[in-house]
This record gives structure tokens, sequence and C-alpha cells, in this order.
């Protein structure tokens, strides 16, 4: 099971950028391979988020439809992952508190690797991230 954090369907649906030929090659051999991957409903939030703060909503739809095709699953969260986030945060140092958050439901889930081109999820054990 591979969690798929939001910078891959931005990616995938944005402007030219140095990972969005690799984001499509990584996602079209995942499918292929017929990998199951989920997400976390903060990922729909942080696009939300992010082509909102850019004034780009029109990037939303294309996001999330992306998204929405290539994961079998969206996995919530409640307190327990927050104050495992927050525990994550402590031993973490400079790790965000939205990929804590990730991590936290990762866990909870029993997922241990991590589509995403955030090199902050090197710095946490047990976490494999694949870019």
């Amino acid at each position: 099971m591979i969690f798929v954090d939001s910078n891959i369907p931005m990616y995938l649906v944005g402007a030219s950028h140095r990972h969005k030929d690799r984001s499509l090659v990584l996602v079209t051999r995942l499918v292929r391979d017929e990998q199951p991957m989920v997400t976390g409903i903060e990922v729909y939030q942080e696009i939300l988020h992010r082509y909102t703060a850019i004034d780009h909503p029109d990037a939303i739809d294309p996001a999330f439809d992306v998204l929405d095709a290539i994961v079998d699953d969206v996995l919530g969260f409640g307190m327990q992952e927050i104050r495992t986030a927050r525990s994550i945060i402590a031993s973490v140092p400079g790790l965000s508190a939205r990929d804590a958050l990730h991590v936290a439901v990762m866990r909870a889930a029993g997922i241990t690797r991590i589509l995403s081109f955030d090199r902050g999820f090197d710095r946490c054990a047990g976490i494999e991230r694949i870019s």
C-alpha cells in the first residue's frame, strides 16, 4: 500500500515543472502494476489550500480528479492521529505539521511507503519515500 502526497496530483495537473514528467512515470507504473494507493483527507485540504492561496481555483477540480482516479481509499484521522503527529513533530526536527499528520495517518493504517517529492519524509523512521 502506498500513500499519495498532495504534490503528486499537483505536479500532474500543473504547469511545466522538473517533477511533472517523473510524477507521470511513477503514477503510470504504479497503476499498471496494480499497486494499491491511498491518500488522506488532509491531502485534499492541502490542494484546496494551495490553489486558493495562489488564486488558481480552476486547478482544484483537475487535481481532485487525478487523485480520485488513482487512489483506492481516502483515510481520515482523529485525535489519536493528531496526538501521534504531535509526538512525531517533537521527534523529527523540521518536519511540517502536515507531513507529521500524514505519517501519523500512515502509521495508524500500517502504511510504510509514500509517493512524494517532499524530502522531509526521509527523516521519518520506517517511512520509505518513492520519488
